[in-house]
């Protein structure tokens, strides 16, 4: 399943007050602006360090509940297309999946130069929420990063139905926060938004970027 994430989907070049230099992040921005008329107040840029580079640290939830209404595949997919841009801007990843009663890295921090989507479709799911474990496995993760390469900008990505009792703490050395929301049931228990809150990032419902 590929999805329609653009990392730079038509990148710009326009800054807040209009002159060249910052490039506009449009999956966040459409996010922003959902049914609206495209505003000023909407525009989202994408924040890069050009000296040390960038990481994207991606923290996938396979736990059972993410078994139902395919919300496993459509974050894999959604993982695939992320996977893609990242290469393409020259960044680092890594992936840590959570599932069950453990974590694990399943790739990086790397390049993603021979990334193939073969190697996440074996990745399944079952089990329960760790989401502590797998937080804090990213978490030590972007520790190590920052010590070997203190100038890279670290981005954490978390890709959850929220669907777990526990509340992590927010890792240290993650430099920016996205929360991408795979919640469908008909009673939410709101997790994603509230643990945006609590670390002070981003929060979007999956299909927000699944049709950027």
């Amino acid at each position: 399943m590929r999805s329609g994430f653009r990392w730079r989907q038509g990148a710009g070049d326009a800054t807040r007050d209009g002159s060249s230099g910052a490039r506009i992040a449009w999956p966040r921005t459409l996010a922003a602006k959902r049914d609206e008329r495209l505003r000023v107040d909407h525009l989202r840029y994408v924040h890069e360090d050009a000296r040390g580079g960038v990481l994207h640290c991606f923290v996938l939830d396979c736990s059972g509940s993410m078994m139902s209404s395919q919300k496993l595949a459509r974050a894999k997919g959604l993982l695939v297309a992320m996977f893609d841009q990242a290469r393409a801007a020259r960044a680092d990843v890594a992936l840590v999946c959570f599932g069950g009663d453990r974590a694990d890295v399943r790739f990086g921090p790397a390049a993603p130069r021979w990334w193939n989507e073969r190697w996440i479709e074996p990745i399944g799911g079952g089990g329960g929420t760790p989401l502590i474990l797998g937080v804090e496995a990213a978490s030590a993760m972007l520790e190590r990063v920052a010590r070997r390469r203190p100038m890279q900008q670290r981005w954490l990505w978390v890709l959850s139905d929220g669907r777990s009792s526990g509340m992590p703490a927010r890792p240290a050395h993650a430099d920016h926060v996205v929360i991408v929301d795979f919640e469908l049931e008909r009673t939410r228990i709101g997790r994603c938004a509230e643990l945006a809150r609590e670390w002070s990032g981003e929060w979007f419902p999956f299909d927000a970027l699944m049709g950027a």
